[in-house]
């Protein structure tokens, strides 16, 4: 499967531990979190995608990091988590892409994770009500992320023409609920930083 085309297009969310709105963002990884350390858990949704010719539309993802100081300095621990509905085609493409492989806008992975949990797959929902993004797998994350509001109160809280290797525009928001028990952790970051960007992803 080496060396395909791949996209993905839709929207990611991501919860971490950071007290305040993530400084991983504004320094592109030049200073360190908040706490020192980075505790994060993210959810996609693929709302159109592909791997070569393997479809990647509809699925949901999620993931989640240990980064234990600057996030440039790599040494991540990571791992991943695959709607039960893909085929076994498209678990292999998503752990190519997920762990840097596949080149493209993840190929930093290859480099920045030192240690790989795992992949598991699960029913995963990724939901919209409201502006408050829901991201649940079934015993394992339980969360709800809400946009700040701005100054126009109709309006989010947005960070734009940014370098953030996720992606240039970045939705601020916190958390009302985030809870993650996988892995050996047991993470609870209800009322810390979040954020919301659209997913528009590529390679090699």
């Amino acid at each position: 499967m080496a060396d395909q085309g791949w996209a993905m297009k839709g929207e990611l969310v991501l919860s971490c531990n950071c007290t305040v709105f993530c400084p991983c963002v504004m320094s592109l990884g030049n200073h360190p979190p908040t706490e020192g350390y980075c505790q994060t858990w993210a959810g996609f949704r693929i709302d159109a995608g592909h791997f070569g010719e393997v479809d990647l539309s509809g699925l949901n993802l999620g993931l989640v990091m240990e980064i234990p100081g600057y996030m440039s300095r790599g040494n991540w621990t990571a791992g991943l988590f695959i709607d039960k509905r893909a085929s076994v085609y498209a678990v292999k493409a998503l752990t190519r892409i997920f762990t840097g492989k596949a080149g493209g806008t993840t190929s930093l992975l290859s480099i920045l994770v030192g240690k790989f949990l795992g992949i598991e797959q699960a029913p995963i929902t990724y939901e919209t009500r409201d502006r408050t993004r829901i991201f649940q797998i079934p015993k394992i994350i339980d969360g709800a992320v809400t946009p700040i509001p701005g100054k126009d109160r109709d309006k989010d809280t947005v960070i734009s023409n940014s370098e953030y290797w996720i992606a240039p525009e970045i939705i601020v928001a916190r958390s009302d609920k985030s809870k993650m028990r996988a892995f050996g952790r047991n993470w609870n970051f209800a009322g810390r930083s979040a954020e919301i960007c659209k997913l528009d992803w590529r390679g090699p």
